[in-house]
């Protein structure tokens, strides 16, 4: 019997499907948190290894439950860090502050094995989790890897915003993701992106990306907001972990208050 393949390829396919895909950043270091987002029905986990407190081995291990509960899992991480986050088996990983085509397409070759037929800067070796420690090495998983991981990138600034149709115009990126917070500070306005040109950056961002044929993603904490940003085009859509379950914690902490 043939085990299960350590990398959850479904991401790149339903980033192209055109439907709305829910999931959750979770920067708490939790395999059982992993799980119950699995469980709770989200379409994908996104593992915050920017702001989270996850180090390597959490993440593996967090991988491993998403993998075990059937959730294709994101990790938002620095540059530094892809190589080896890829090789843990990560479905995605998610780049913050990508303001040019440029440093996004310096980003898909370093997602992308090099091959006959497709350039990149990706080191190969097959004794990581990714490739099944090699029980899945060699070119089978060189290809699996190429289509099935994908490359979010995040806009964070109004350089970004400005370039958000060429970023997403570069082929090996999957989905373009808007972070609402970084950008509301980067155009001065602390974090109330709920301001009228912070939301009219957020707009013009989605809708380059929807119509450069992208994935456009945003940060949406009420179904008020899911709902605004998906009339501009949004369809993979974030809440947090931390958010909902603060939320619940004060909810039982004033009941009868």
């Amino acid at each position: 019997m043939n085990a299960q393949h350590p990398i959850d390829t479904r991401l790149p396919e339903m980033l192209r499907s055109g439907r709305l895909l829910r999931g959750v950043f979770n920067g708490i270091p939790s395999p059982a948190i992993v799980e119950m987002c699995a469980f709770a029905g989200f379409d994908f986990v996104l593992l915050d290894n920017e702001h989270g407190s996850a180090g390597l081995e959490t993440t593996e291990h967090m991988l491993r439950a998403a993998r075990a509960s059937g959730i294709p899992t994101v990790v938002r991480c620095l540059e530094q860090d892809m190589a080896r986050t890829l090789d843990l088996g990560a479905s995605a990983v998610q780049i913050p502050m990508v303001d040019t085509a440029a440093h996004a397409a310096s980003l898909v070759q370093r997602v992308k094995y090099p091959t006959r037929g497709q350039p990149g800067l990706r080191g190969a070796a097959f004794s990581t989790r990714a490739a099944g420690y090699g029980a899945f090495g060699g070119t089978a998983h060189t290809a699996l890897s190429n289509d099935g991981v994908a490359l979010i990138v995040m806009i964070e600034t109004p350089e970004g915003v400005a370039n958000a149709a060429a970023i997403a115009a570069v082929s090996g990126v999957d989905a373009v993701f808007v972070g609402p917070n970084d950008l509301a500070h980067s155009m001065g306005f602390d974090n109330r992106w709920n301001e009228a040109p912070v939301q009219a950056a957020i707009e013009s961002a989605l809708r380059a990306v929807a119509a450069a044929g992208k994935c456009p993603g945003i940060l949406a904490l009420t179904p008020e907001e899911e709902a605004r940003y998906a009339a501009w085009g949004a369809r993979y859509v974030a809440s947090n972990t931390a958010g909902i379950l603060l939320k619940a914690l004060r909810d039982v902490a004033r009941q009868g208050r």
